[in-house]
């Protein structure tokens, strides 16, 4: 219970008191992190079913739902997100970077990379039905969180001393990082059945919904999304020697707009 208070604690706005932080409990979370993921992806899709009960532009109840994920993170991970775009932009190295890293204030880079993600991630799902729209948030919150689990295995270091990077940092066994994985697998492969099950005959479901069925794209979409963020990993670890918090808020944006990306490329 230590590792799932802390892994909602750190990763969303729910009040949940954490009694306890050390390494073993964040190994714990970060292994459970996914969980967290599936909680607030499903809260944040609900603004994605207003067009089954209104009448609606679909970019609206896209942009609603991405800025409700946006307040339950607090905004974390987009923070990381602009912050490692800025320091990797600069083109200095790994000491320098990781200081204009650890700046208040958004550059250039971290600002487009903002603006360009969250385009990316609204056009996906303003193009999908409201149901699978739903389904593929859920899908990538779940992935963004996956991502977390996996960067911090054990042959991934920390970037600093200090900081939620190295608290975190090798603290996930393999046994928990394949476990994790499995379940959250199969946890998306039956979300995708039910839903391949239903949609065709559900309210605001178009004929026609891709040459894959949804019971594969969605798996497919885990796979995509926690392949763009180990792409990243492997990235920063060269520039930078490691993780940081901002890495890890990065990696869960990336890995959320792959899986996104690929259920609107895809069906």
């Amino acid at each position: 219970m230590d590792g799932l208070r802390f892994a909602f604690g750190t990763l969303s706005v729910f009040p949940v008191r954490v009694s306890r932080v050390d390494r073993e409990v964040a190994g714990r979370a970060m292994a459970l992190a996914p969980l967290a993921g599936l909680v607030l992806g499903v809260v944040a899709a609900v603004p994605l079913l207003l067009p089954l009960v209104s009448p609606g532009p679909p970019l609206l109840a896209a942009a609603l739902s991405l800025g409700l994920l946006a307040l339950l993170t607090r905004g974390l991970h987009l923070d990381g997100l602009a912050d490692l775009a800025d320091g990797l932009g600069s083109g200095k190295p790994a000491p320098q970077a990781l200081d204009i890293m650890k700046k208040s204030d958004i550059g250039p880079f971290g600002v487009l990379t903002l603006v360009f993600t969250l385009l990316i991630q609204a056009a996906a799902l303003s193009g999908l039905p409201a149901w699978l729209g739903a389904a593929s948030l859920v899908t990538a919150c779940a992935t963004g969180r996956l991502a977390l689990t996996w960067a911090c295995r054990a042959d991934v270091p920390a970037a600093r001393p200090d900081g939620l990077g190295a608290m975190v940092a090798a603290t996930v066994r393999p046994a928990a990082r394949w476990t994790t994985t499995l379940a959250t697998l199969t946890l998306i492969l039956a979300l995708a059945v039910g839903l391949q099950a239903w949609l065709p005959g559900s309210p605001g479901a178009r004929p026609g919904l891709g040459w894959l069925p949804v019971a594969v794209v969605l798996p497919l979409a885990v796979v995509a999304g926690l392949a763009a963020a180990m792409a990243l990993l492997g990235h920063a670890r060269r520039r930078l020697g490691g993780i940081t918090g901002d890495v890890l808020g990065a990696l869960v944006e990336t890995a959320t707009t792959a899986a996104l990306v690929t259920c609107a490329l895809l069906t």
